[in-house]
């Protein structure tokens, strides 16, 4: 939430493309864990104000302004959220239909459609596949290949409209140090890819 805040802050015109195994937009009124990490998305929209610790965010995010790519677990309430709020989201259906190209490009399309904006990348490790970053929370098979992952940063950097990025959820008390290693590298890697570097 701060990275976004901060973003928007400075760059008020900004987009967001969340790149995730799940939504993170519960509120405290749907979620059913009561994991506030499964809610920051609601707190940077202001579709919740009602926790006093996250009033500080003064600033909130457009729902049109937010794209997500590689959902596979979305709860009941988050899903009545996306489509009450109109909230464009590709899961891996759509990844696995259309190619990561395709979806990168349709994303963009919706939420960045003159090219002229901003972008905020917010990449959570888990988006991929966990046999690509084990080492991670909440993992969910099904998820984004090494490439795939790959593939969104080298496009959001071949926009040339990247001023912010996330790695997110790179977390190595979860694993062994081979799954660690492993975790943190592919994470480094997705960063460096984002940041410009490229296969040739």
């Amino acid at each position: 939430m701060g990275t976004i805040s901060g973003t928007l802050a400075h760059y008020p015109d900004a987009c967001v493309v969340w790149v995730d195994a799940h939504a993170d937009i519960n509120t405290p009124q749907t979620t059913d864990s009561g994991n506030i990490h499964g809610m920051p998305v609601s707190f940077l929209l202001g579709l919740d104000k009602s926790l006093s610790e996250y009033q500080w965010i003064n600033r909130y995010l457009p729902a049109n302004r937010l794209v997500y790519i590689g959902l596979r677990d979305v709860d009941s309430g988050e899903k009545k959220i996306l489509r009450e709020n109109g909230i464009k989201a590709f899961s891996m259906h759509e990844v696995d239909k259309f190619g990561i190209g395709k979806v990168v490009e349709m994303a963009l399309d919706h939420v960045n459609p003159k090219r002229d904006l901003p972008i905020h990348l917010s990449f959570d490790v888990d988006g991929l596949d966990p046999s690509v970053a084990p080492s991670t929370g909440t993992p969910v098979r099904g998820g984004l290949t090494f490439r795939e992952g790959h593939y969104i940063c080298e496009a959001i950097n071949e926009t040339g409209l990247l001023v912010a990025l996330d790695i997110m959820e790179v977390n190595p008390s979860l694993a062994d140090a081979a799954a660690v290693a492993q975790t943190v590298a592919v994470g480094n890697s997705l960063a460096r890819a984002a940041l410009g570097e490229s296969l040739l």
